[in-house]
């Protein structure tokens, strides 16, 4: 097989990656070479346990199955009435014309000293205090004037994570989501060798080819033209001899 062609820029990071690993053995050395010549940066997908070439593999597959994200439909209220065709009792703000009603509020009372104590409006003082003074009216006809027709539900298409079933409001928040929480880089050194987690088929295969004996020799032959990867080479062949 002929020698695997090595660019200057794969030598000055092969020699910066065994600069800071002295002691990484072949194979490890070799792996990071086909990490950085064909750009694959695999991941871990943690729902699934499997682990992808890239995160760009990955989300096409989810995509194309369906996984990643759905179309959900959702109403929007406009918000509860604050006086409605049964209310009996309504409790107002002189300030801001706030009401609550005695049916549409579990403490009408409550909130609107709460309410008219913190009135951005109100100017009047009391012993340095806003005062916390408000109407009240049983008169129908006075509630009728502050009956508002409730608005419709608006409808809105959302997009919810299948992962997480969380709602967003853009498939590229889902996706954003999605590649934050569900995702971890591996390196493709030490992909091989760990036994927790399962390799995508297609990703497997692709290592097992590359593993190829000839392959690594061929590698061994193309690292050998350099000078500063000497040393490293005579380890390793004598590592070899050792097994």
């Amino acid at each position: 097989m002929a020698p695997i062609v090595i660019s200057e820029t794969l030598k000055d990071e092969l020699n910066s990656f065994l600069q800071k690993n002295k002691k990484a053995d072949l194979i490890t050395v070799y792996l990071f070479f086909l990490e950085k010549k064909f750009n694959i940066r695999p991941v871990l997908y943690i729902r699934e346990k499997m682990i992808y070439q890239s995160q760009e593999d990955l989300l096409k597959r989810l995509e194309a199955q369906g996984k990643i994200w759905r179309e959900t439909e959702i109403k929007i209220q406009m918000g509860p009435q604050g006086v409605n065709a049964q209310t009996q009792k309504i409790y107002i703000c002189p300030f801001t014309g706030k009401v609550f009603g005695d049916n549409t509020h579990p403490n009408p009372q409550d909130a609107i000293y709460d309410w008219v104590s913190k009135c951005p409006e109100n100017k009047e003082r009391s012993g340095g205090l806003k005062v916390k003074r408000f109407f009240v009216s049983e008169d129908p006809e006075i509630i009728k004037n502050y009956i508002v027709k409730r608005k419709e539900p608006i409808t809105k298409i959302v997009f919810s994570s299948v992962a997480t079933g969380k709602l967003f409001n853009s498939k590229n928040s889902v996706i954003e989501d999605f590649l934050k929480n569900q995702l971890k880089e591996i390196p493709l050194e030490e992909v091989p060798n760990q036994n927790r987690f399962q390799i995508e088929e297609n990703f497997l295969s692709f290592i097992q080819t590359q593993l190829d004996e000839s392959k690594i020799s061929s590698f061994v032959e193309s690292l050998s033209q350099f000078e500063e990867f000497g040393s490293f080479i005579d380890e390793w062949l004598e590592e070899e001899k050792e097994e």
